[in-house]
């Protein structure tokens, strides 16, 4: 569908990279590696059409439809949610206006035999099939299932974009991109702003994709899950591995230390040849020898490796003093917005070595939770720490504390102590700063650069408490690794906020949920959670709505003895809690379903008027037929999915009823 010939851009500095050849095929599903700046953004801009490139061509098949979401996406609009997806569709616009303005046509007119009201009727089957070839009469099933898929819930589609932050934007965006099913999919950092539910989701539809996807991401599960195929740009050049990114870096690795050990025995060679021309070019009678040793120095080609040492490393959180058997304890902690309960009532006390991991949707208070942990935030209840206590805190913004003033190497060697200041270049070097970077000013550094640069400060900061908030967002894969192997090794107490499964895969060994206002503790591992929140385990999903702290597999654990007021009853008869929680449930669907029958009435009582109101339309005012056929489309699709949410109200109430 795509085919790159000897493509290359060059910049003011050199060439970013050059003489590039590769084809993009039909259900292709490619991650694209290399180090921050190869060019990988570059790349897919070219690939889009965004730019041009200095040097070759891009060759596209005929009517190849592209969709490509960016980093930098810019959506400045009162449209809302919903309409921006539905509108989206140019041609399916055109055929459901066509459409429409035959059908009022054919309503006025009653000369039924006439040529000219047959070849209305033609076009008008013409322009159905058309529309329905296009799946136009699935468009709003469509458009519901992705938002849904993407954290979209029913009160927010109708909302004008721009009240929505970049983050959600960017949601936005690659709905519209996927409800529009083009030929190849180009997808930068798609998860950086999604949820740990809402990737799963992407990750299974993109898997189903018919299309071709390239995709880049520092996700590595994501890449593994949906590529097949790896471009890595190095140096300038572009390999192609027809493996997924965790093969592709064995067979890497493997390549580079062939290459390493061919650049030794060239470096020999170029070493021995250049002592031979010293030895002799100043010799009558070797002179001639020795030129032709110099030509043939020039001539050869020398090996370049690129370093990647960082895997190796071994760096660990340094333990300031061992707390007492608890670190934490929440008493009746809530917190409250205005009239908006975020959560209520968490009761729960924090043992010693616990590795908790914070998850959830987007929006459902991980951050406030923490923030009220931290006592930065006033609510409900009584936060207190454990005997000799000392919390080191990662906020989603820490970058903006730090001292704008002091140097990259600077800043972290105010905080080392102990055996850490002897590796403070290496540890840098984990974290993306070297050479002679660790010397430039913080006030230089992009917003990324200053996270990691504050992470990279908390790593050295002794501590037994770690509670760290997205601490991976804009981490590589590698320096992701670093501070897993740290975190894994690190003896204290931590709780984190990530959506990056790998990353949490093995790391933690309890999570906290929070939903419906509460939180609850789960002894799953991820990938268990995910098919829970997912419902593709109903076994998970039964087993959680009897008892929110039982495994999946039916198992009961054992009372933890370091965090009293934390047990697990038997899965054959509930507690007086569970029950109670039960109760809750079942009200809240209760109310939420008669809320929705409201709506339904509502919405179907608005529909009818606008019926009746387009069947005497006057449609040469295209200002205001256009107006109510889009107050029309926009009152059908809010019907639709509240039916849908009401369909899934009535089934959660089903299953609660049967428990």
């Amino acid at each position: 569908m795509v085919n790159l010939e000897q493509v290359g851009v060059f910049l003011p500095q050199g060439y970013l990279f050059k003489d590039i050849s590769f084809q993009i095929n039909k259900g292709d599903k490619i991650g694209l590696a290399g180090k921050n700046g190869a060019g990988k953004s570059t790349l897919l801009k070219l690939i889009a059409g965004m730019d041009k490139p200095t040097d070759g061509k891009i060759h596209k098949q005929k009517d190849t439809h592209i969709g490509f979401l960016t980093q930098d996406i810019k959506i400045d609009t009162q449209q809302s949610v919903f309409d921006y997806l539905f509108y989206s569709n140019v041609t399916l616009n055109i055929l459901r206006e066509r459409i429409d303005s035959i059908n009022h046509e054919l309503v006025k007119r009653t000369d039924y035999e006439s040529p000219s009201y047959l070849a209305l009727l033609d076009e008008l089957n013409e322009k159905n099939d058309l529309f329905s070839f296009m799946e136009g009469f699935q468009w709003e099933e469509k458009i519901m299932t992705v938002l849904s898929g993407l954290g979209f819930d029913a009160e927010e589609i109708n909302k004008s974009l721009n009240s929505f932050s970049g983050g959600w934007k960017m949601r936005a965006e690659l709905a519209k991109i996927l409800v529009n099913q083009p030929e190849v999919i180009l997808l930068d950092e798609p998860t950086n702003h999604l949820d740990i539910i809402s990737i799963a989701w992407l990750e299974s539809y993109l898997q189903r994709f018919e299309g071709a996807v390239i995709v880049i991401s520092h996700d590595r599960l994501f890449l593994d899950n949906v590529t097949k195929r790896t471009l890595e740009i190095s140096m300038g050049k572009l390999q192609d591995y027809p493996y997924p990114y965790s093969v592709y870096k064995i067979k890497k690795e493997e390549e580079t230390e062939r290459l390493e050990q061919a650049k030794k025995q060239q470096d020999k060679d170029i070493k021995h040849t250049q002592e031979l021309i010293d030895k002799f070019r100043a010799k009558k009678n070797k002179a001639a020898f020795a030129q032709s040793l110099i030509k043939k120095l020039d001539k050869t080609e020398r090996i370049e490796v690129e370093k990647t040492s960082l895997a190796k490393m071994k760096i660990s959180f340094p333990l300031s003093n061992q707390p007492g058997k608890w670190v934490l304890e929440l008493d009746q902690v809530g917190k409250k917005f205005a009239d908006k309960t975020i959560f209520k009532d968490i009761n729960i006390t924090v043992g010693r070595g616990e590795k908790i991991a914070l998850l959830g949707p987007n929006g459902v208070g991980k951050s406030t939770l923490l923030k009220r942990i931290m006592s930065t935030l006033e609510g409900e209840g009584r936060v207190e720490y454990g005997h000799n206590v000392v919390i080191s805190y990662f906020a989603q913004d820490q970058a903006e504390s730090l001292d704008t003033s002091k140097s990259i190497y600077d800043t972290v060697d105010a905080i080392a102590v102990g055996d850490a200041r002897r590796d403070l270049r290496s540890i840098l070097g984990a974290f993306l700063f070297g050479g002679e970077d660790v010397d430039k000013k913080v006030a230089v550094l992009s917003g990324g650069e200053r996270t990691r640069l504050a992470l990279c400060q908390l790593l050295l900061s002794p501590s037994n408490f770690l509670i760290l908030d997205e601490p991976t967002n804009h981490l590589d894969i590698q320096s992701k690794e670093v501070l897993k192997r740290a975190l894994l090794q690190y003896e204290g107490t931590f709780i984190v906020v990530s959506h990056d499964r790998e990353f949490l895969d093995g790391l933690t060994n309890r999570i906290w949920d929070i939903q419906n206002q509460t939180l609850k503790i789960l002894h799953y591992d991820v990938k268990e959670y995910l098919q829970m929140k997912m419902g593709t385990s109903s076994e998970s999903k039964s087993q959680t709505e009897k008892n929110g702290t039982e495994s999946p597999k039916g198992k009961n654990k054992p009372e933890n003895k370091e965090t009293p007021g934390v047990t697990e009853a038997p899965a054959e008869k509930l507690s007086y809690e569970e029950t109670r929680e039960l109760k809750r449930k079942k009200n809240s669907l209760q109310n939420n379903i008669k809320k929705y029958e409201e709506q339904i009435g509502q919405y179907e009582s608005e529909l009818k008027k606008l019926d009746e109101a387009l069947v005497d339309i006057d449609y040469s005012d295209k200002q205001k037929s256009t107006n109510l056929l889009n107050q029309y489309q926009e009152m059908k699709g809010k019907l639709d999915f509240t039916m849908h949410c009401w369909e899934q109200a009535m089934e959660d109430l089903e299953e609660i009823g049967q428990n």
